[in-house]
């Protein structure tokens, strides 16, 4: 454990580099932008082109701040949607011209406050503190993470159909809600039988599905069914991970995808349906805007439960 004078130290250095550079303000580096999107800025302009989602995940910030960040920026003419590489119903966002002088505005600003203040230190000063800079900043982006860069730095997340998908992810659901809840086979066949029929639908627009793939092996997916509601609602399915992947962020991660999907479609809500006592699941759908909105004992899954709905308003 560091001294405390240590951290008392880093921590007063802090507070004098966020009021120094303008953090405190509502708008940053001589722009009329505040600092998140003009922190937006400068990473699409690293990255070329990024997702809505990609933006959630590097930025920290909630799903629904960033989607009005961004919709603020595309109004200004400072950013322009394109069509996904890796899925063409998706959208990724670019620097528009406007957009590019605009960034070019903050490096050179940005360039000139840090030209500056290093001005009167000699090299070796101004080594250490890049060195010293970069090490805190590595250090900071490790806790914010906590274990899942640890714990998980291979899972990938894809979208559409894999060969196994079908019976991996029934294999999953078996499993687990077996093993803590002792459903049978009744809740088995109707997820393997919801999920072939649904993969036969995988070609419509409003239709997709994310595998959390390790190693090469699903270990966990999620699903919106744009077409069994009907009403411009979607359906939100088979929200699975395996064992060994849970409070890693590969479930906070499909959701994203999931619900970013949701948002470009402009579906009205997105439903849900699962049952009392899966509070870990519950806080993470909370998390994106769902709210229960019906609770009743059932029996579908071969016991009576007290089956919930949730909804998700507004995603369009």
């Amino acid at each position: 454990m560091p001294h405390p004078s240590l951290i008392d130290d880093i921590r007063s250095s802090s507070r004098r580099m966020v009021r120094e550079l303008g953090f405190m303000d509502s708008t940053l580096a001589a722009t009329a932008y505040s600092p998140s999107a003009v922190h937006t800025l400068l990473e699409i302009e690293n990255n070329g082109a990024m997702s809505a989602a990609e933006l959630v995940q590097l930025l920290g910030l909630e799903k629904s701040s960033v989607s009005r960040m961004l919709a603020k920026l595309v109004a200004a003419g400072e950013l322009y949607e394109v069509p996904s590489d890796r899925d063409g119903r998706l959208k990724q966002l670019k620097l528009t011209p406007a957009g590019i002088d605009t960034v070019k505005k903050i490096n050179e600003y940005a360039a000139g406050q840090v030209a500056e203040a290093l001005n009167g230190l000699d090299s070796t000063a101004q080594q250490e503190i890049a060195r010293g800079l970069a090490g805190y900043a590595g250090a900071l982006e490790q806790c914010r993470k906590g274990n899942v860069a640890n714990a998980a730095p291979d899972i990938e997340i894809v979208s559409g159909y894999r060969a196994g998908m079908i019976g991996r992810i029934a294999q999953m659901h078996g499993e687990y809600y077996a093993t803590h809840y002792n459903f049978g086979h009744v809740f088995e066949a109707k997820v393997a039988a919801g999920l072939a029929e649904f993969a036969g639908r995988l070609h419509e627009e409003c239709n997709q599905i994310w595998l959390a793939i390790r190693n090469g092996n699903i270990v966990g997916s999620v699903a919106i069914d744009g077409q069994d509601l009907g009403n411009n609602d979607a359906h939100l399915r088979w929200f699975i991970l395996d064992e060994g992947c849970r409070g890693t962020g590969a479930g906070k991660r499909l959701l994203n995808e999931a619900m970013t999907f949701c948002d470009a479609q402009g579906f009205s809500t997105v439903q849900l349906w699962t049952f009392s006592g899966l509070n870990a699941a519950r806080r993470l759908y909370e998390s994106f805007g769902f709210t229960l909105t019906k609770e009743w004992q059932g029996d579908q899954w071969g016991m009576m439960m007290t089956e919930q709905q949730f909804s998700r308003v507004g995603a369009g």
